[in-house]
């Protein structure tokens, strides 16, 4: 895959992510916070930002808050949506797996709805290990792989149709490999979580991400054919005829010491 494809695509539908039910807030980003505690940080980033939807949560928890995406018309999104709730944001145009700043700047690093999009994970999880300071955290909400290769293999499918340059969504399991491996240790590592509870229908799933009808088309007769068992491990219900997607993610924390 095109390395730049990902950007590329996502300057088209940046628009799509700044009123996108699924990414403005969810219950993971409040665990997320619930989790930090209530204090405030000094500097915080979040890479392949996006929106800023994260970034933005943490307005009045931090002196300096930082966006990072490779997409300009994300970044521009993140700006606009900064000015319109008054906060003050930095946005760096770059790539996850070389982040230009110093070793030790950020007391959190974040990454959410967005790795699976990496594709080189250790290495990009190892940058934002580098940038966080020592004591610091990382953090990252993303989907979820399962460990029944059956069921990874069908929402990888799914995924791919949905977003054709989504890489691979990892277990929990695999992501804290990628965090020991990077040197961080790991506080909390929570699965089966949901960004969107009350579900989201598959049209609307594919209108966010422009997916377009084939696409739409194709999901629909998949999960019309899957096992009861696949929907049911990845958070799909159907009611009335409609597939619901719950967007089934994980949580985990590491700091870095």
């Amino acid at each position: 895959m095109d390395p730049n494809a990902s950007s590329q695509r996502f300057d088209k539908i940046a628009s799509n992510f700044v009123t996108s039910e699924v990414h403005t807030m969810s219950p993971t980003i409040k665990r997320l916070h619930e989790v930090l505690g209530g204090g405030k940080f000094g500097r915080i980033c979040d890479v392949a930002c996006g929106a800023g939807h994260l970034a933005l949560s943490f307005a009045g928890r931090a002196g300096r808050i930082v966006g990072v995406d490779p997409a300009p018309n994300m970044l521009e999104a993140l700006r606009r949506l900064a000015t319109q709730r008054g906060v003050v944001v930095e946005t760096v145009e770059s790539p996850s797996e070389s982040l230009p700043f110093p070793d030790n700047t950020f007391d959190v690093v974040v990454s959410r709805l967005a790795p699976h999009h990496f594709s080189d994970i250790r290495r990009s999880v190892s940058e934002m290990t580098r940038v966080a300071k020592l004591g610091g955290v990382v953090a990252v909400i993303d989907l979820e792989g399962d460990p029944d290769p059956g069921i990874d293999d069908f929402n990888h499918a799914l995924e791919v149709l949905h977003d054709p340059t989504h890489f691979r969504s990892h277990t929990a399991e695999a992501w804290r490999s990628f965090f020991e491996g990077a040197g961080l240790t790991v506080e909390t590592l929570e699965r089966q979580l949901s960004e969107r509870p009350s579900g989201v229908t598959v049209k609307r799933w594919c209108e966010i991400a422009s997916s377009g009808e084939a696409a739409e088309r194709e999901i629909r007769r998949r999960l019309q054919d899957a096992p009861p068992s696949y929907l049911a491990a990845l958070g799909i219900r159907q009611t009335d005829g409609e597939f619901l997607m719950t967007i089934r993610t994980a949580l985990i924390i590491g700091r870095k010491q």
